[in-house]
């Protein structure tokens, strides 16, 4: 079965590539990082299979996080994956919760917050809340609910905000 998820994923991901900013898609899906043994501070101290991983969250200049909501918190497997690369110091961070459910995933993204600062990074204050995430994306990504494109635009346009403030991009006042 294919994550509801990733269907979010999928769509920040090209609407993004459409406004011209690179991207790169980490499914965790695909990765078989094991539980947290040693923290890999920089990609040479990352097993071999697990250094092109390594180098892509070294270079990011900012993170959009994208998680289902489990039991209340994020995914075990991000967790796993952020316990191994922990500090990304001054770095922008962009919470989107999903959930077939009707709140969107809401637990989930109030621990983002509290974990972002552990981290060292700085939190987007607008997040993406994905109620009904079934409902909104088809499996391909494809926006299927065009009333929530709002609430997509409003959450790209203070990550972006953010993002272009701690890069020192010049950004209209």
């Amino acid at each position: 079965m294919e994550s509801l998820t990733r269907r979010v994923a999928i769509h920040l991901n090209s609407q993004l590539e459409q406004l011209q900013y690179q991207t790169e898609m980490i499914d965790l899906s695909k990765w078989n990082i094991p539980p947290i043994q040693s923290v890999w501070k920089t990609p040479a101290e990352a097993p071999l299979a697990f250094q092109e991983l390594a180098k892509s969250i070294e270079s990011a200049d900012a993170y959009l996080l994208v998680t289902p909501e489990y039991n209340g918190s994020y995914s075990p497997a991000l967790k796993n994956l952020l316990d191994h690369f922990p500090k990304r110091n001054r770095k922008p961070f962009g919470l989107v919760t999903a959930s077939p459910g009707a709140m969107g995933g809401m637990r989930a993204a109030q621990q983002l917050l509290l974990l972002v600062p552990a981290l060292f990074g700085i939190a987007a204050p607008q997040f993406l809340l994905v109620p009904g995430v079934d409902k909104k994306f088809a499996e391909s990504g494809e926006l299927i609910d065009p009333s929530f494109q709002k609430s997509i635009d409003v959450f790209l346009e203070e990550f972006l905000w953010l993002c272009k403030r701690l890069t020192n991009e010049s950004v209209p006042a």
